[in-house]
């Protein structure tokens, strides 16, 4: 009886991705996108999986959006949030935008308005055209505009129409941070619930902005460290999926500069770059790659910078979807094989 329980309980938990990719030790760093902007919109739940193609206003920004990435190659991350009942205004339509301020920077900065819900639509195709360098007017929503600049924003993705372990472990870490990190902030935070922003494997998943980290795999006694950044950064390096302001293999240096360095790293302004390369045949990951990241002191008392060789020393199996019947696919683990500081 009890080895038919054990058998039950492991294929009804196994139908989640999360799981597997926990279980195999699969190391979540460098798998946050990189990206410039993030243009955040607040849409009602419930969301469907293919709730861009059916939400009527954001339907109609698609057509936009797509020349901006694919024409303009501009890296712009669109999310959703859902209207909070203490944050959120019937009849109103909350937009975050958040753009990269320089080359080398820390955090994105913050443009939010709330405006009435005719005008959504007219605000973030201004926004868009604003990013394609096209004439456009932002100042008839100038009165709509908050000075939120302040307020950090933590988005768990709890979108369980597009994978299940969103919304079975995301919608818990979601709950704990809005009802006890939330209210004990004196409005320096906000939690939100979004939609799918790319690694349902690392759920429960979320971002951090304005820095722009991504974090996976939570655990619900991690969350004071992350939120108050009270303790020792090792406790928190399994969780790390990277800076959005890096690429992938840049993230997986930074995050060894972030150990060694502590919470501070994060204030220092950062960018990165790609020295060398393995040639690989396209679509495969390379096994080794140098990289550079740059880094000043917000005041500018300090400058410098690492170079680092990443390596790969393994792979896991993972498997990117959650379903009944699970697809496991091999995924390189890479090491930081060589890291010094150069300047």
């Amino acid at each position: 009886m009890q080895t038919q329980h054990s058998h039950e309980l492991l294929t009804t938990d196994c139908r989640f991705c999360s799981l597997i990719s926990k279980a195999n030790k699969e190391d979540p760093i460098g798998t946050a996108e990189t990206c410039d902007n993030w243009l955040i919109m607040e849409i009602p739940q419930p969301w469907s999986s293919e709730i861009f193609q059916e939400n009527p206003t954001v339907k109609s920004l698609i057509g936009l959006f797509q020349e901006l990435v694919f024409q303009h190659g501009i890296k712009l991350k669109p999310l959703l949030i859902a209207p909070d009942r203490e944050y959120s205004f019937p009849g109103f339509t909350r937009v975050l935008y958040y753009y990269r301020p320089a080359k080398l920077f820390s955090q994105f900065e913050k443009q939010e308005f709330v405006v009435p819900e005719s005008k959504a639509a007219a605000l973030v195709r201004a926004i868009f055209k604003q990013l394609m360098q096209q004439p456009n007017d932002l100042s008839e929503f100038q009165q709509y505009q908050q000075q939120t600049s302040h307020i950090r924003e933590l988005m768990v993705c709890t979108h369980a129409q597009v994978d299940l372990a969103c919304g079975r472990f995301g919608t818990p870490i979601y709950r704990r941070l809005r009802k006890e990190y939330a209210p004990a902030s004196n409005g320096k935070l906000r939690v939100w619930q979004t939609t799918h922003f790319g690694g349902h494997q690392f759920a429960p998943t979320l971002v951090d902005l304005p820095q722009g980290c991504l974090w996976g795999h939570l655990e619900p006694d991690v969350l004071d460290l992350l939120v108050q950044r009270n303790g020792s950064v090792t406790g928190l390096r399994q969780y790390y999926r990277g800076w959005t302001g890096l690429s992938k293999f840049e993230q997986i240096a930074e995050r060894e500069i972030w150990i060694q360095s502590g919470w501070s790293w994060f204030d220092y302004l950062k960018a990165g770059k790609v020295l060398a390369m393995e040639e690989v045949a396209g679509g495969q990951e390379a096994d080794w790659v140098e990289v550079r990241i740059d880094y000043a002191a917000i005041n500018g008392s300090t400058t410098g910078a690492y170079e680092a060789r990443i390596e790969v020393c393994g792979e896991v199996m993972s498997a990117l979807n959650s379903a009944k019947e699970m697809e496991l696919e091999a995924v390189k683990q890479y090491r930081i094989s060589h890291l010094v500081k150069v300047e």
